[in-house]
Protein backbone atom coordinates (compact mmCIF):
# COMPACT_ATOMS: atom_id res chain seq x y z
CA UNK A 1 0.00 0.00 0.00
CA UNK A 2 1.46 3.34 -1.00
CA UNK A 3 0.52 6.47 1.39
CA UNK A 4 1.69 10.24 1.11
CA UNK A 5 5.12 10.86 2.20
CA UNK A 6 6.32 7.20 0.61
CA UNK A 7 9.43 7.00 -1.54
CA UNK A 8 8.46 5.19 -5.27
CA UNK A 9 9.68 4.42 -8.43
CA UNK A 10 8.22 3.95 -11.84
CA UNK A 11 8.51 0.60 -12.90
CA UNK A 12 8.83 1.21 -16.61
CA UNK A 13 10.35 4.92 -16.52
CA UNK A 14 13.56 6.03 -14.37
CA UNK A 15 11.97 8.64 -12.43
CA UNK A 16 11.76 7.99 -8.89
CA UNK A 17 10.09 10.93 -6.25
CA UNK A 18 7.85 11.22 -3.31
CA UNK A 19 4.04 10.65 -3.31
CA UNK A 20 2.52 13.74 -2.52
CA UNK A 21 -1.17 12.66 -3.19
CA UNK A 22 -2.94 9.65 -3.39
CA UNK A 23 -6.82 8.99 -4.93
CA UNK A 24 -8.17 5.86 -5.35
CA UNK A 25 -5.74 3.96 -7.63
CA UNK A 26 -4.06 6.99 -8.92
CA UNK A 27 -0.74 8.50 -7.24
CA UNK A 28 0.99 12.12 -7.63
CA UNK A 29 4.18 12.21 -6.84
CA UNK A 30 6.84 14.81 -6.65
CA UNK A 31 9.98 13.69 -8.69
CA UNK A 32 13.60 14.06 -7.93
CA UNK A 33 13.74 17.39 -10.39
CA UNK A 34 10.58 18.90 -9.43
CA UNK A 35 7.59 18.00 -11.31
CA UNK A 36 4.05 16.58 -9.94
CA UNK A 37 3.24 13.48 -12.13
CA UNK A 38 0.34 11.05 -11.62
CA UNK A 39 0.15 7.52 -12.65
CA UNK A 40 -1.82 4.26 -11.55
CA UNK A 41 -0.68 2.76 -7.77
CA UNK A 42 -0.23 -0.65 -10.10
CA UNK A 43 2.90 1.42 -12.06
CA UNK A 44 4.76 2.19 -9.17
CA UNK A 45 7.14 0.37 -6.77
CA UNK A 46 7.70 1.76 -3.06
CA UNK A 47 11.08 2.24 -2.38
CA UNK A 48 11.83 1.45 1.02
CA UNK A 49 13.31 3.53 4.00
CA UNK A 50 16.22 3.13 6.37
CA UNK A 51 15.28 0.27 8.33
CA UNK A 52 12.66 -1.65 5.78
CA UNK A 53 13.99 -4.13 4.08
CA UNK A 54 14.92 -2.56 0.40
CA UNK A 55 13.49 -5.01 -2.78
CA UNK A 56 14.10 -2.04 -5.07
CA UNK A 57 16.58 -2.61 -7.81
CA UNK A 58 18.42 0.11 -10.01
CA UNK A 59 18.28 -0.20 -13.49
CA UNK A 60 21.64 0.54 -14.15
CA UNK A 61 22.96 -1.78 -12.03
CA UNK A 62 20.83 -4.55 -13.19
CA UNK A 63 22.01 -3.99 -16.58
CA UNK A 64 25.74 -3.74 -15.45
CA UNK A 65 24.97 -6.75 -13.18
CA UNK A 66 24.26 -8.52 -17.01
CA UNK A 67 27.05 -7.36 -18.94
CA UNK A 68 29.92 -10.24 -19.81
CA UNK A 69 32.99 -8.56 -18.15
CA UNK A 70 36.04 -8.71 -20.89
CA UNK A 71 39.12 -10.64 -19.16
CA UNK A 72 42.14 -7.46 -18.60
CA UNK A 73 44.68 -9.56 -19.74
CA UNK A 74 47.35 -8.75 -22.41
CA UNK A 75 49.40 -11.70 -24.68
CA UNK A 76 52.38 -12.06 -23.21
CA UNK A 77 53.68 -15.04 -26.00
CA UNK A 78 56.47 -13.31 -27.61
CA UNK A 79 56.10 -14.82 -31.47
CA UNK A 80 59.70 -15.82 -32.51
CA UNK A 81 60.67 -14.56 -36.07
CA UNK A 82 60.40 -18.34 -37.32
CA UNK A 83 57.06 -17.94 -37.21
CA UNK A 84 56.22 -15.85 -40.17
CA UNK A 85 53.57 -16.56 -42.13
CA UNK A 86 54.72 -18.85 -44.86
CA UNK A 87 54.91 -17.40 -48.76
CA UNK A 88 52.57 -18.57 -50.95
CA UNK A 89 52.85 -17.78 -54.93
CA UNK A 90 50.15 -18.15 -57.46
CA UNK A 91 51.18 -19.43 -60.54
CA UNK A 92 48.08 -19.10 -62.13
CA UNK A 93 49.50 -16.94 -65.22
CA UNK A 94 46.62 -14.01 -64.72
CA UNK A 95 48.50 -13.13 -61.26
CA UNK A 96 51.58 -13.20 -63.60
CA UNK A 97 51.11 -11.28 -66.21
CA UNK A 98 48.65 -8.57 -67.64
CA UNK A 99 47.91 -9.93 -70.98
CA UNK A 100 48.08 -13.44 -71.46
CA UNK A 101 45.40 -14.15 -74.45
CA UNK A 102 48.12 -13.37 -76.77
CA UNK A 103 50.55 -15.97 -75.27
CA UNK A 104 51.16 -19.82 -76.06
CA UNK A 105 50.23 -22.91 -73.73
CA UNK A 106 54.18 -23.13 -74.07
CA UNK A 107 54.60 -19.64 -73.41
CA UNK A 108 52.40 -19.37 -70.81
CA UNK A 109 54.24 -23.14 -69.31
CA UNK A 110 57.46 -21.42 -69.45
CA UNK A 111 56.53 -18.48 -67.93
CA UNK A 112 54.79 -20.41 -64.62
CA UNK A 113 57.98 -22.49 -64.53
CA UNK A 114 60.46 -19.75 -64.34
CA UNK A 115 58.05 -18.03 -61.78
CA UNK A 116 58.40 -20.95 -59.51
CA UNK A 117 62.25 -21.63 -60.35
CA UNK A 118 62.63 -17.64 -59.60
CA UNK A 119 60.63 -18.52 -56.23
CA UNK A 120 62.58 -21.74 -55.04
CA UNK A 121 66.04 -20.13 -56.02
CA UNK A 122 64.90 -16.90 -53.56
CA UNK A 123 64.00 -19.71 -50.65
CA UNK A 124 67.17 -21.20 -50.65
CA UNK A 125 69.46 -17.81 -51.42
CA UNK A 126 67.07 -16.45 -48.27
CA UNK A 127 66.92 -20.13 -46.08
CA UNK A 128 63.32 -19.57 -45.88
CA UNK A 129 61.82 -23.26 -44.50
CA UNK A 130 58.95 -23.48 -46.39
CA UNK A 131 56.81 -21.98 -49.37
CA UNK A 132 53.78 -22.87 -51.24
CA UNK A 133 52.68 -22.81 -55.06
CA UNK A 134 49.45 -22.68 -56.00
CA UNK A 135 49.06 -24.41 -59.31
CA UNK A 136 45.51 -24.95 -59.29
CA UNK A 137 43.95 -28.51 -60.69
CA UNK A 138 43.41 -28.33 -64.35
CA UNK A 139 44.51 -30.85 -66.65
CA UNK A 140 47.94 -31.34 -64.34
CA UNK A 141 50.49 -30.42 -66.43
CA UNK A 142 51.37 -26.97 -64.80
CA UNK A 143 51.40 -29.57 -61.48
CA UNK A 144 53.31 -32.32 -63.20
CA UNK A 145 56.19 -29.75 -64.50
CA UNK A 146 56.38 -28.54 -61.38
CA UNK A 147 57.18 -32.00 -59.73
CA UNK A 148 59.91 -32.78 -62.23
CA UNK A 149 61.73 -29.15 -61.83
CA UNK A 150 61.36 -29.83 -58.05
CA UNK A 151 63.03 -33.72 -58.02
CA UNK A 152 65.67 -32.15 -59.92
CA UNK A 153 66.56 -30.18 -56.53
CA UNK A 154 68.72 -31.44 -53.78
CA UNK A 155 67.90 -30.63 -50.20
CA UNK A 156 63.66 -30.13 -51.40
CA UNK A 157 60.81 -32.02 -50.43
CA UNK A 158 57.64 -31.33 -51.63
CA UNK A 159 54.37 -32.51 -51.30
CA UNK A 160 50.41 -31.37 -51.64
CA UNK A 161 49.43 -28.54 -49.85
CA UNK A 162 46.96 -28.30 -46.57
CA UNK A 163 43.60 -29.48 -48.36
CA UNK A 164 41.48 -27.87 -46.06
CA UNK A 165 43.38 -24.52 -46.90
CA UNK A 166 43.87 -24.94 -50.50
CA UNK A 167 41.99 -28.29 -51.93
CA UNK A 168 43.99 -30.07 -54.26
CA UNK A 169 45.39 -27.08 -56.23
CA UNK A 170 48.60 -26.73 -54.11
CA UNK A 171 52.41 -27.94 -53.27
CA UNK A 172 54.44 -27.56 -50.10
CA UNK A 173 57.97 -27.10 -50.42
CA UNK A 174 60.77 -27.95 -47.72
CA UNK A 175 63.86 -26.52 -47.70
CA UNK A 176 66.28 -28.35 -45.65
CA UNK A 177 68.73 -26.01 -44.77
CA UNK A 178 72.68 -26.95 -43.74
CA UNK A 179 73.33 -25.88 -40.64
CA UNK A 180 76.95 -24.71 -40.78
Amino acid sequence: MITKGDKVSVLDDAIDGVVVDVKGHEVTIETTDGFNLTFKSSELIKIANQGEMNFSFNKNQVIAEKEIPKPNYTNTEKKSKKELPVPEFDLHIEKLVKNYKSMSNYDILTKQTDTAKYHIEFAIRNRIPKIVFIHGVGEGILKSELDFMLGRYDNITFQEANFQKYGQGATEVYFKQNLK
